[in-house]
C-alpha cells in the first residue's frame, strides 16, 4: 500500500541448511530417544570449550541434528532447558560469514556471539545471530575445497 514503510527485504545469497540444534541434558538419553526416530550418529562426539558445550551430530529421516549439552558449568544451554525449548536454532552455511551477518543485523538481526573457531566444523567459524521473530540462526563459514565435510 502507498505510505506503508516496509523494510527492503535483502536475502543472504550462498545459505545452505546444515542443521537444527537441539540442547539437552544427557546425550546418550537424547540419542536414544532419536534413535527410536530412525536418527544415528554421524561422525565423532565433539568437545569446544570456545562454546562451552559436548556435542553430536546425528542423521536420520528428518534434518540433521547437533545435539548438545553444556560443559562443566557453562550456562549457554540453560536458558532453553529452564523454558522446555529442545529445538533452539537453525544453522546455515553461508559462502561469506561477514556479509551474511551484515545482510542479517540490516533486517534488524542481532549478532549474539562474534565469529569464533568451532571444533564441530574443523575450525570454521561460526556465529549466532537473533532475528527479529526470535529465531536464533547459527551461520557456519563455508568449507575451503580442501576442508573435510563435517
Amino acid at each position: 500500500m502507498p505510505g506503508d514503510r516496509q523494510r527492503e527485504t535483502r536475502t543472504v545469497s550462498g545459505l545452505a541448511f546444515h542443521h537444527l540444534g537441539v540442547a539437552c541434558r544427557n546425550l546418550d538419553a537424547e540419542a536414544r530417544a532419536l534413535a527410536v526416530l530412525g536418527y544415528a550418529q554421524e561422525g565423532e562426539e565433539f568437545v569446544d570449550p570456545i562454546q562451552g558445550i559436548r556435542g553430536r551430530f546425528l542423521t536420520g529421516p528428518g534434518p540433521r541434528l547437533e545435539i548438545l549439552v553444556a560443559l562443566g558449568d557453562s550456562q549457554v544451554l540453560a536458558p532453553w532447558l529452564r523454558s522446555g525449548v529442545k529445538i533452539y536454532h537453525q544453522a546455515f552455511e553461508v559462502d561469506e560469514l561477514e556479509s551474511s551477518i551484515a545482510k542479517l543485523e540490516s533486517q534488524r538481526g542481532k549478532l549474539m556471539s562474534a565469529p569464533v573457531p568451532a571444533v564441530a566444523f574443523g575450525g570454521r567459524r561460526i556465529c549466532f545471530v537473533m532475528m527479529p521473530n526470535l529465531m536464533l540462526v547459527e551461520l557456519i563459514e563455508s568449507r575451503s575445497p580442501a576442508a573435510p565435510h563435517r
